[in-house]
Protein backbone atom coordinates (compact mmCIF):
# COMPACT_ATOMS: atom_id res chain seq x y z
CA UNK A 1 0.00 0.00 0.00
CA UNK A 2 1.88 3.88 -0.83
CA UNK A 3 2.54 5.71 2.15
CA UNK A 4 0.14 8.34 3.47
CA UNK A 5 -1.15 10.56 5.23
CA UNK A 6 -4.84 10.07 6.33
CA UNK A 7 -4.71 12.79 9.58
CA UNK A 8 -2.67 15.58 11.19
CA UNK A 9 -3.42 16.47 14.78
CA UNK A 10 -2.25 18.47 17.40
CA UNK A 11 -3.38 19.53 21.02
CA UNK A 12 -2.49 21.09 24.27
CA UNK A 13 -3.28 19.13 27.47
CA UNK A 14 -6.57 19.90 28.92
CA UNK A 15 -9.17 18.19 31.85
CA UNK A 16 -11.61 15.72 30.54
CA UNK A 17 -13.91 13.60 31.71
CA UNK A 18 -13.07 10.10 31.88
CA UNK A 19 -15.37 7.06 30.54
CA UNK A 20 -15.65 6.02 34.20
CA UNK A 21 -16.75 10.03 35.51
CA UNK A 22 -13.03 11.40 36.58
CA UNK A 23 -11.38 14.50 35.69
CA UNK A 24 -8.07 13.85 33.89
CA UNK A 25 -5.57 16.08 32.53
CA UNK A 26 -4.17 14.64 29.43
CA UNK A 27 -3.06 15.69 26.09
CA UNK A 28 -4.05 12.58 24.49
CA UNK A 29 -7.34 14.52 23.12
CA UNK A 30 -5.97 15.90 19.89
CA UNK A 31 -7.55 17.99 17.05
CA UNK A 32 -7.13 18.20 13.29
CA UNK A 33 -5.27 20.68 11.51
CA UNK A 34 -4.08 21.52 8.30
CA UNK A 35 -0.70 21.87 8.94
CA UNK A 36 1.17 22.39 11.68
CA UNK A 37 4.55 23.76 12.29
CA UNK A 38 7.32 20.68 13.65
CA UNK A 39 10.66 21.44 16.01
CA UNK A 40 12.92 19.02 17.07
CA UNK A 41 10.42 19.31 20.47
CA UNK A 42 7.59 18.50 18.59
CA UNK A 43 4.80 20.12 17.08
CA UNK A 44 3.73 23.76 18.20
CA UNK A 45 0.71 23.61 19.58
CA UNK A 46 0.52 20.49 20.83
CA UNK A 47 2.36 19.29 24.26
CA UNK A 48 2.16 15.81 26.97
CA UNK A 49 0.66 15.76 30.60
CA UNK A 50 2.67 13.34 32.12
CA UNK A 51 6.55 14.32 30.65
CA UNK A 52 7.95 11.63 32.94
CA UNK A 53 6.44 9.10 30.07
CA UNK A 54 5.52 11.08 27.35
CA UNK A 55 7.26 13.28 25.13
CA UNK A 56 10.88 14.60 24.69
CA UNK A 57 13.18 14.63 21.07
CA UNK A 58 13.55 11.30 21.09
CA UNK A 59 9.28 10.85 21.18
CA UNK A 60 8.75 14.37 19.49
CA UNK A 61 6.00 12.50 17.00
CA UNK A 62 3.33 9.88 17.67
CA UNK A 63 2.33 8.04 14.65
CA UNK A 64 -0.32 5.58 14.74
CA UNK A 65 -1.78 3.21 11.25
CA UNK A 66 -5.05 3.93 9.70
CA UNK A 67 -5.25 0.37 9.26
CA UNK A 68 -6.12 -0.87 13.03
CA UNK A 69 -8.70 1.74 13.17
CA UNK A 70 -11.11 -1.42 11.52
CA UNK A 71 -10.10 -3.67 13.65
CA UNK A 72 -10.60 -2.22 17.22
CA UNK A 73 -13.96 -0.49 15.83
CA UNK A 74 -15.17 -4.38 14.94
CA UNK A 75 -13.58 -5.88 18.10
CA UNK A 76 -15.24 -3.29 20.60
CA UNK A 77 -18.59 -2.44 18.54
CA UNK A 78 -17.61 1.63 17.84
CA UNK A 79 -16.43 3.80 15.93
CA UNK A 80 -13.25 5.62 17.30
CA UNK A 81 -12.76 9.25 17.18
CA UNK A 82 -9.99 10.44 14.99
CA UNK A 83 -6.40 10.14 16.75
CA UNK A 84 -8.33 8.45 19.02
CA UNK A 85 -4.52 7.52 20.27
CA UNK A 86 -3.59 10.74 20.51
CA UNK A 87 -1.47 10.85 17.18
CA UNK A 88 -0.39 13.33 15.65
CA UNK A 89 -0.13 11.59 12.38
CA UNK A 90 -2.66 8.98 11.33
CA UNK A 91 -0.82 7.16 8.40
CA UNK A 92 -1.31 4.05 5.50
CA UNK A 93 0.84 1.92 4.73
CA UNK A 94 3.29 2.41 7.77
CA UNK A 95 1.62 -0.48 10.02
CA UNK A 96 4.59 -1.44 12.70
CA UNK A 97 5.10 -4.45 10.66
CA UNK A 98 6.25 -2.47 7.70
CA UNK A 99 8.41 -0.03 9.55
CA UNK A 100 11.74 -0.47 11.53
CA UNK A 101 13.00 1.73 14.22
CA UNK A 102 15.81 3.53 12.73
CA UNK A 103 13.67 4.36 9.58
CA UNK A 104 13.58 7.53 8.25
CA UNK A 105 10.89 9.51 6.56
CA UNK A 106 10.05 12.82 4.65
CA UNK A 107 6.83 14.53 5.35
CA UNK A 108 6.05 18.24 3.86
CA UNK A 109 9.56 19.75 5.14
CA UNK A 110 10.48 17.52 7.73
CA UNK A 111 12.48 14.40 8.28
CA UNK A 112 11.82 12.17 11.30
CA UNK A 113 13.49 8.99 12.74
CA UNK A 114 11.43 6.35 14.70
CA UNK A 115 13.16 5.45 17.44
CA UNK A 116 10.96 3.05 19.28
CA UNK A 117 7.61 1.13 19.66
CA UNK A 118 5.06 3.26 21.63
CA UNK A 119 4.02 1.34 25.20
CA UNK A 120 0.53 2.21 25.49
CA UNK A 121 -0.99 3.60 28.92
CA UNK A 122 -4.35 3.63 30.67
CA UNK A 123 -5.08 6.88 29.58
CA UNK A 124 -6.17 5.48 26.56
CA UNK A 125 -8.64 3.59 27.93
CA UNK A 126 -9.83 6.22 30.38
CA UNK A 127 -10.59 8.04 27.41
CA UNK A 128 -12.01 6.06 24.87
CA UNK A 129 -13.83 3.34 27.78
CA UNK A 130 -12.77 0.02 25.88
CA UNK A 131 -10.13 -2.05 27.22
CA UNK A 132 -7.58 -1.01 24.17
CA UNK A 133 -4.50 -0.75 25.74
CA UNK A 134 -4.53 -4.62 27.01
CA UNK A 135 -5.02 -5.49 22.70
CA UNK A 136 -2.98 -3.21 21.59
CA UNK A 137 0.01 -5.14 23.50
CA UNK A 138 -1.23 -8.30 22.80
CA UNK A 139 -1.35 -7.40 19.24
CA UNK A 140 1.48 -5.24 18.84
CA UNK A 141 0.24 -2.76 17.36
CA UNK A 142 0.97 0.49 19.36
CA UNK A 143 1.42 2.70 17.20
CA UNK A 144 5.24 4.35 17.17
CA UNK A 145 7.38 7.07 18.39
CA UNK A 146 9.77 9.47 16.30
CA UNK A 147 12.69 11.92 16.30
CA UNK A 148 12.48 15.16 14.43
CA UNK A 149 16.19 15.57 11.95
CA UNK A 150 14.59 18.30 10.11
CA UNK A 151 12.10 20.79 11.32
CA UNK A 152 9.33 22.20 9.21
CA UNK A 153 6.04 22.47 8.20
CA UNK A 154 3.82 19.82 7.61
CA UNK A 155 0.74 20.02 5.75
CA UNK A 156 -2.29 17.77 5.96
CA UNK A 157 -1.74 16.61 2.15
CA UNK A 158 2.04 15.91 2.60
CA UNK A 159 3.25 13.25 0.61
CA UNK A 160 5.69 10.62 2.86
CA UNK A 161 8.69 9.07 1.04
CA UNK A 162 11.07 6.50 3.12
CA UNK A 163 14.54 8.34 2.54
CA UNK A 164 16.90 5.71 4.38
CA UNK A 165 15.97 2.33 5.63
CA UNK A 166 17.80 1.17 8.86
CA UNK A 167 20.56 -1.41 7.59
CA UNK A 168 19.50 -3.64 11.33
CA UNK A 169 15.96 -4.26 10.13
CA UNK A 170 14.10 -4.47 13.43
CA UNK A 171 10.60 -3.87 12.61
CA UNK A 172 8.50 -1.73 15.31
CA UNK A 173 6.60 -4.92 15.30
CA UNK A 174 9.27 -7.36 16.21
CA UNK A 175 10.75 -5.02 18.77
CA UNK A 176 7.02 -4.77 20.42
CA UNK A 177 7.14 -8.54 20.36
CA UNK A 178 10.48 -8.97 22.29
CA UNK A 179 9.57 -6.16 24.75
CA UNK A 180 5.71 -7.37 25.80
CA UNK A 181 5.89 -10.86 25.04
CA UNK A 182 9.56 -12.73 24.98
CA UNK A 183 11.75 -10.91 27.90
CA UNK A 184 14.11 -13.56 27.96
CA UNK A 185 14.78 -13.62 24.30
CA UNK A 186 18.51 -12.56 24.39
CA UNK A 187 18.96 -12.71 20.57
CA UNK A 188 15.90 -10.91 20.37
CA UNK A 189 16.98 -8.20 23.06
CA UNK A 190 20.49 -7.75 21.23
CA UNK A 191 19.17 -7.10 17.96
CA UNK A 192 16.77 -4.40 19.25
CA UNK A 193 20.37 -2.87 21.18
CA UNK A 194 22.15 -2.95 17.71
CA UNK A 195 19.60 -0.38 16.95
CA UNK A 196 21.63 2.95 16.43
CA UNK A 197 19.15 5.41 16.24
CA UNK A 198 17.39 4.05 19.26
CA UNK A 199 15.22 5.93 21.91
CA UNK A 200 17.82 6.30 24.82
CA UNK A 201 14.72 5.33 27.17
CA UNK A 202 13.85 1.93 24.99
CA UNK A 203 17.74 1.37 25.28
CA UNK A 204 17.95 1.78 29.22
CA UNK A 205 14.49 -1.18 28.93
CA UNK A 206 15.91 -3.50 27.02
CA UNK A 207 19.61 -3.30 28.74
CA UNK A 208 17.42 -3.89 31.75
CA UNK A 209 16.11 -6.93 29.93
CA UNK A 210 18.95 -7.98 29.03
CA UNK A 211 20.78 -8.48 32.27
CA UNK A 212 17.56 -10.42 33.89
CA UNK A 213 17.53 -12.63 30.74
CA UNK A 214 21.41 -13.46 31.24
CA UNK A 215 21.03 -13.71 34.57
CA UNK A 216 18.44 -16.63 34.33
CA UNK A 217 20.84 -18.58 31.61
Amino acid sequence: MEMQLTHLATGLPRTIRTAKGRDLLTGICKQEVTEAFLTKDGFQQDDVADKKHHGGPDRAVCVYPAEHYLEWNETFGCTLPQAAFGENLTVAGMTEADVCIGDIYRIGDVRIQVTQGRIPCSTIDQRLGYPVMKAMIETGFTGYLCRVLEEGSVPADAEITLEEKDPNGVTVLEANTVYFHRPRDIEGIRRVLDIGPLAEEWRRKFTKLLENAEGTV
